[in-house]
């Protein structure tokens, strides 16, 4: 198999059949030996009957549908799982990432590189809000992490064979895909373009998830957090300290204690308030490892015309 193209796919009825058209015939000049396959992520509404339909009318399309919703990362690890080609494209089903794009990618991808990316110049039909909080994230993220994430992209992009085979021995639960493979490393080059609003439907992605996939981003691949809760309880601790010193002279020399409950219930809630967040912290970093450690089952696949027979992953 030359090139696999994987799909995660999540309440996108409107799109599905008008990307399986758009994808085939960019693939189809690339190769004839390709596979498509659609990861179901435990959608609402018709989009695996969609799929399946599909599926009966080309042998190049594949499905895998989960037990329940997994979330978008895992969506694509299932895919990655599953694909046989030498090239792998991991592409979104909503349209907004354009799969003309990849002919170009593979061109890149021949000339020796193990991943090509699709990096943003631009997002159409976003909110200048919404824009300026991607692009303070990945900054942001940047200069958490230990590693160089590249700025403007997401999961659109070509990879090797190889890069699959290395992550699949990277077990961590919370996936951050894009950040494990920057951290796998080999040589990686990038294609612009202008991102499209979306065809059809809503976005799977609310703030809350985004959040969380902030959050698996961050804890994945940085312990600064960590260092940043030792620092702030450091300062605190000196700032108590002071205060301590301060009061005991104020008593002792000069004969005036201190009075008021306000200065007291500011002293209490600012420290309260630092220990809060530390514990928050440290929490998100428990929380992961709790996760890794039980050992569940990555995603469970309800049904799919995969010929192999494993069900959990």
């Amino acid at each position: 198999m030359k090139i696999s193209v994987v799909i995660p796919i999540f309440n996108e009825e409107g799109n599905i059949e008008e990307m399986y058209r758009r994808t085939s015939l960019a693939i189809q000049t690339i190769s004839n030996e390709y596979e498509i396959i659609f990861v179901n992520d435990f959608s609402k509404d018709n989009s695996l009957p969609l799929i399946k339909k599909i599926t009966l009318e080309d042998k190049h399309v594949q499905y895998i549908s989960f037990s329940r919703n997994f979330g978008h990362q895992v969506a694509v690890c299932a895919g990655l799982d599953y694909a046989k080609g030498k090239a792998i494209v991991v592409i979104d089903g909503d349209l907004q990432d354009p799969p003309e794009l990849i002919p170009q990618m593979y061109e890149k991808y021949k000339g020796g590189y193990k991943v090509v990316y699709a990096k943003r110049s631009a997002r159409k039909g976003v909110s200048i809000f919404k824009n300026a909080a991607y692009k303070l994230f990945y900054r942001i993220l940047n200069k958490l992490t230990t590693i160089k994430i590249p700025l403007d992209t997401g999961d659109f992009r070509l990879i090797d064979r190889v890069i699959i085979e290395h992550l699949k021995n990277m077990p961590e639960r919370n996936k951050f895909i894009r950040g494990q493979i920057a951290w796998i490393g080999y040589k990686q080059t990038c294609v612009e373009y202008v991102r499209d609003p979306r065809l059809n439907g809503k976005t799977g992605y609310s703030f809350s998830k985004l959040m969380k996939l902030a959050l698996d981003g961050i804890t994945g691949f940085s312990d600064k957090p960590l260092k940043i809760a030792s620092n702030m309880g450091l300062i605190v601790s000196l700032i108590s300290f002071v205060f301590i010193v301060y009061a005991l002279i104020s008593y002792f020399v000069f004969k005036t204690p201190l009075h008021g409950w306000t200065s007291l219930m500011i002293g209490i809630s600012f420290i309260g308030g630092v220990q809060l967040i530390t514990l928050g912290i440290i929490g998100e970093y428990i929380s992961r490892i709790n996760n890794d450690v039980r050992k569940r089952p990555l995603y469970i696949i309800e049904e799919s015309n995969t010929s192999t027979q494993t069900i959990t992953k």
